[in-house]
């Protein structure tokens, strides 16, 4: 599976984006998918995660509430709505693939995922 994510940009604070990731290979829908960043200094940490159908998500506390994550098999692309942007959200966001369909105990964990996207930059203004 290789992953692409876009969307980044640079935002005022209590402004909005939408980052997709755009997945290749056939077995995506069957996969569970997930969206971390990492801000400079500090390591990579979850944001949010959806199992194969999208019957279930979870989330980091700080984005419940702001951030909402989606997918479109069909597609084969999975989306991070992100409102309320405040500036510590500044950072790079990556998405991510677990090969299960649902979500492991773990499913917070960089560990548990097999294959990552490129990233792509968000940068929230003050």
């Amino acid at each position: 599976v290789q992953l692409q994510a876009s969307g980044g940009g640079l935002v005022q604070a209590g402004g909005y984006l939408r980052l997709s990731c755009a997945a290749s290979g056939r077995t995506f829908s069957s996969y569970v998918m997930g969206w971390f960043r990492q801000a400079p200094g500090k390591e990579r940490e979850f944001v949010a995660a959806i199992t194969w159908n999208g019957e279930s998500t979870g989330y980091a506390d700080s984005m419940k509430g702001r951030f909402t994550i989606s997918r479109d098999n069909a597609k084969n692309t999975v989306y991070l709505q992100m409102n309320s942007l405040k500036p510590e959200d500044t950072a790079v966001y990556y998405c991510a693939a677990d090969q299960t369909s649902i979500f492991r105990s773990n499913y917070f964990s960089v560990r548990t995922y097999d294959y990552w996207g490129q990233g792509t930059q968000v940068t929230v203004s003050s």
